[in-house]
């Protein structure tokens, strides 16, 4: 799952990208609403985690704009502005969860799997296919009850394409989805992970759909 947090301060911005990327999440940061906004215009996300005392253009201002143009990409407000009257405005702007600083991880962690959870229309916390099953809290997976290692990306992959069965998803969704900006990318690199996921699952559970990308069939 690809996040982007926009976060003008710099060692909160560090721990949150260390701390979301240890539980295998891809984390893009951006630290002024201006450059998020130009961003998002070309970007797709899976969740925004939005501070409000940004630079250039607020977060409020940037979530209005954002709503705006038909962005209904999932907004979590992260904030040190804490009163009643914040709460509302942020979320009346168009934020779908609002948590004040100083927050814990685990407590973020669990609201933007909360988050996913809803905006996928799904309301187990665990994803269930056929022997498959996937928890996104404890970052494990199993197959026929037998645990099942997997690399950030495999899992992230998997994750993906479970949370979306029964549709198919492009490869440059999925490479944006596993990928952040900063990272070296090889033009293989997604088909290794579908080989190595098909190996650990069976060459059945993901299809390719040529000229078009890949899905895992709903489960019946």
């Amino acid at each position: 799952m690809r996040i982007l947090l926009i976060e003008d301060d710099e060692l909160l911005g560090h721990g949150i990208c260390t701390g979301l990327s240890q539980l295998g999440y891809t984390v893009d940061w951006l630290k002024d609403g201006q450059a998020a906004s130009q961003a998002l215009q070309t970007e797709v996300f899976d969740m925004i985690i939005l501070d409000l005392g940004l630079p250039k253009i607020n977060g409020i201002d940037l979530l209005e704009n954002l709503r705006g143009r038909g962005i209904t990409t999932p907004v979590l407000i992260l904030t040190a502005r804490d009163t009643t009257e914040d709460h509302v405005i942020g979320l009346d702007s168009g934020a779908d969860d609002y948590m004040s600083k100083p927050f814990e991880l685990d407590e973020l962690c669990a609201r933007i799997r909360a988050l996913l959870r809803r905006f996928s229309s799904r309301a187990e916390p665990i994803l269930e296919y056929e022997d498959i099953i996937l928890d996104p809290a404890s970052h494990t997976v199993t197959l026929e009850d037998k645990p099942v290692t997997l690399s950030r990306r495999e899992f992230a992959l998997l994750y993906k394409l479970l949370e979306n069965a029964g549709r198919v998803l492009s490869r440059e969704n999925l490479m944006q989805s596993v990928y952040g900006w900063e990272e070296d990318v090889d033009s293989n690199a997604l088909e290794v992970h579908i080989h190595n996921l098909r190996k650990k699952f069976g060459s059945k559970l993901i299809r390719t759909i040529r000229g078009v990308g890949y899905m895992i069939d709903k489960d019946l």
